[in-house]
């Protein structure tokens, strides 16, 4: 038998719930299908001899979209905020960040010019609009922004620190902008882990009467008669439903439309690159040096950060969580062994002797950070993406012209939802007036 739903979302991450959340506001009948065996995608917290890890860093803008849209739909977002400060690393050589008043007056990092142009930047990423950069690539704004090398090479860096992107010459500026004003609002560690925010989306759904189904693979999706689509599973079962909502990442979006979809945004789709990371996860008894909580390694594309410090991720509060994490550019193709080398070797350099105190560790030597590099012209791309098939809405970390990462999947959750609300309406107004016209 075919099922039929109003709604049928695909994908268990924060975009579907997100979507499932304001739409079981409404009357309309809600499936949620998640190909795994748990929900909650990239947002998943595993525990790890009683230590919470997230799938490598994760951080949520204090004035973000995600972080407004959770609140606003109840989410409990317990949690802390690191401190700004912390550790450069160039050359081998340890320099204070220039990331307070107090360490961009002393920092041995810069020169007095470079300081005053990397204050000037600062200043810039604050007061610009990024609409105005739509046009440009990161790598061409920072080299019309910074004349000093060193200065250069900290907004690449902060450019990292607020997209995981490594790829400048390809980023768009307009993104890469708007997610540097976020930054510059600060960021909160969950406590617990990013799985607290799906748990309460889950239960908010499932209390609501959304129907959440885990393994349970979609294969197709495709148009159905009277305005439905529908969709085929990998289990030979099928569903019928008048909205779809697919939160999956854009390849699997075009292997499930690969019949209908038009060829354009087959191509748009195919072309789209993700964003990609290495990290070592680490839970440790103890810091052998407890006042080295954030470094990073500009040249090598190097991140260090204790985020136990300021979120409870531990049932023992002494114990410490930290990711070393490598932003990977798109074309690098990097052996395992060698990531392993280059992450632990620069744990030894922040923290000697943490070998002797390890918990539990594990490396993840490719991870997706992001389903979508954002590029010039993208947000063309994503609008054609909307419009392509009726009754099929596309939501997740990519699907926001504006934002990427939580942001992105948050927000695109929500206006996919919106926009079923709103044509539901329109549907019942037309059946309505087509009612008052036969009578």
């Amino acid at each position: 038998m075919t099922q039929k739903w109003d709604v049928v979302i695909v994908g268990g991450g924060l975009a579907g719930y997100v979507a499932a959340a304001f739409l079981a506001k409404t009357n309309v009948s809600i499936t949620l299908l998640e190909k795994g065996a748990t929900v909650g995608g990239r947002s998943i917290t595993n525990k790890v001899n009683e230590q919470s890890f997230n799938l490598g860093p994760h951080a949520l803008f204090k004035k973000g979209k995600a972080k407004a849209i959770l609140e606003e739909l109840g989410i409990d977002l317990a949690s802390g905020s690191p401190k700004l400060g912390g550790t450069i690393v160039k050359n081998g050589t340890e320099y204070a960040a220039p990331f307070s008043p107090a360490a961009l007056l002393t920092t041995r990092l810069f020169t007095m010019k470079e300081r005053l142009e990397w204050m000037g930047a600062l200043m810039t990423i604050m007061r610009t609009n990024p609409e105005g950069f739509a046009g440009q690539t990161f790598q061409q704004w920072v080299r019309q922004t910074a004349s000093s090398k060193v200065v250069a090479s900290m907004l690449y860096s902060f450019g990292r620190l607020a997209t995981y992107c490594h790829a400048p010459e390809k980023m768009s500026a307009r993104v890469a902008l708007s997610s540097l004003k976020q930054a510059l609002g600060g960021v909160l560690y969950l406590d617990g882990g990013w799985m607290t925010m799906i748990d309460q989306l889950h239960q908010k759904a499932t209390l609501s009467g959304v129907h959440v189904q885990t393994r349970r693979a979609v294969k197709q999706i495709e148009p159905a008669p009277h305005g439905q689509v529908k969709v085929y599973l990998s289990d030979g079962e099928e569903m019928l439903a008048k909205h779809v909502i697919c939160t999956t990442g854009p390849h699997e979006l075009h292997e499930m439309t690969r019949s209908i979809m038009p060829v354009e945004q087959k191509e748009c789709l195919s072309r789209m690159i993700p964003v990609r990371g290495a990290t070592l996860d680490v839970a440790l008894t103890k810091l052998p040096y407890p006042k080295q909580l954030f470094a990073i390694d500009p040249a090598r594309a190097l991140y260090y950060s204790v985020h136990s410090h300021y979120a409870r991720l531990s049932d023992d509060s002494s114990h410490a969580i930290l990711h070393v994490f490598k932003y990977l550019h798109p074309d690098e193709q990097m052996d395992g062994r060698v990531i392993k080398q280059e992450l632990e070797g620069f744990l030894d350099q922040l923290q000697p002797g943490w070998q002797q105190c390890v918990i539990s560790k594990r490396i993840i030597p490719n991870i997706t950070v992001n389903q979508r590099l954002p590029q010039i012209g993208d947000e063309v791309l994503l609008q054609q993406l909307k419009d392509a098939i009726p009754g099929l809405y596309i939501a997740g970390d990519w699907a926001s012209p504006d934002s990427i990462l939580a942001d992105g999947a948050v927000s695109s959750g929500k206006q996919a939802a919106e926009d079923i609300i709103l044509n539901e309406k329109r549907m019942s107004h037309g059946d309505h007036e087509g009612r008052l016209r036969a009578i």
